[in-house]
């Protein structure tokens, strides 16, 4: 496996895989990895001849008072749970390689970026959009694998792969969840025990969200009542946002008759992160129609 610190470097690794006919796969992280990452690891590598991980904590994309300090940064381990993988190369640059002495231009996705996780964090899709362009112009990949645990942000990379015209597949991968079923986190390492357990709260609300969707009720108002009342149960919680929205739009949704995004976000007391508290995102799209998982390939 090839540790690669330079945009150079990677421009001339992917260039060449490309002028022999090899499919380049990319997989943007922030490091800090687990299970969860190594499933988008595996479906780059059933989809392409050469996979690439990125690894950056991307500044741009934190907000004044959140965890950019102190976000887990455990490269070491990091390249060991690549290397297993089979990986073949990781890009983990210095900031200054992404963002030169006078950086001063952004990307912008309007208004895909405006609700849900948008609506707290104003600067953070920016800065998301910022880097996985910046590393899908450095890496050249053929398709790029990103979780649906973060749907807002999948939607938003897809859609400025589509209107900046990059000649990238932009592939969405199901969500990993512990053996409790809480969604794969790098932040989850903030929770101690008790709040661990209330953390569950997330998953027993989409469960039951779910399950009244598919016995046939179809009115936001309800399924996000019965949301509210399930993560209620865990006292500490404090819900960010509970909403119900089209997959692709994130347009509102009164009534759901097709698929529709059910994302949550909550937060928990958390004594060993930074700013006191940990904020978990986590999503169901109901009434999910079967072909419209992605195939493998």
């Amino acid at each position: 496996m090839q540790l690669v610190r330079s945009v150079k470097e990677l421009r001339a690794l992917s260039d060449g895989a490309r002028a022999a006919g090899r499919r380049v796969a990319l997989v943007a992280t922030m490091g800090a990895l687990h299970d969860g990452h190594l499933a988008l690891v595996a479906l780059a590598r059933r989809r392409a001849d050469l996979v690439i991980v990125s690894i950056f904590v991307n500044p741009t994309q934190f907000g004044p008072s959140e965890d950019l300090a102190s976000y887990p940064r455990t490269l070491d381990a990091d390249l060991a749970r690549c290397r297993a993988a089979d990986v073949d190369a990781v890009f983990a640059p210095a900031a200054a390689e992404l963002y030169p002495d006078g950086a001063q231009t952004f990307v912008e996705v309007a208004e895909l970026a405006k609700p849900l996780c948008g609506a707290s964090r104003p600067a953070f899709f920016r800065g998301v959009a910022t880097v996985v362009t910046k590393l899908l112009a450095a890496a050249r990949p053929h398709l790029a694998v990103f979780g649906e645990k973060d749907f807002q942000q999948l939607q938003v990379v897809r859609r400025l792969a589509r209107d900046l015209l990059l000649d990238v597949e932009v592939v969405g991968a199901p969500i990993v969840r512990e053996a409790d079923g809480l969604a794969m986190s790098s932040r989850n390492v903030y929770l101690d025990a008790a709040m661990r357990a209330e953390a569950l709260a997330l998953v027993r609300a989409l469960d039951a969200a779910e399950a009244a969707a598919l016995a046939g009720e179809r009115s936001a108002a309800v399924l996000l009542e019965q949301v509210r009342k399930e993560i209620g149960r865990a006292p500490h919680a404090k819900i960010d946002y509970a909403e119900l929205r089209d997959p692709e739009t994130l347009a509102e949704r009164a009534l759901i008759e097709g698929p529709a995004l059910l994302a949550v976000a909550v937060r928990l007391p958390a004594p060993r992160a930074a700013s006191g508290e940990v904020r978990l995102i986590d999503n169901r799209v109901l009434l999910r129609r079967r072909d419209a998982e992605d195939p493998p390939r």
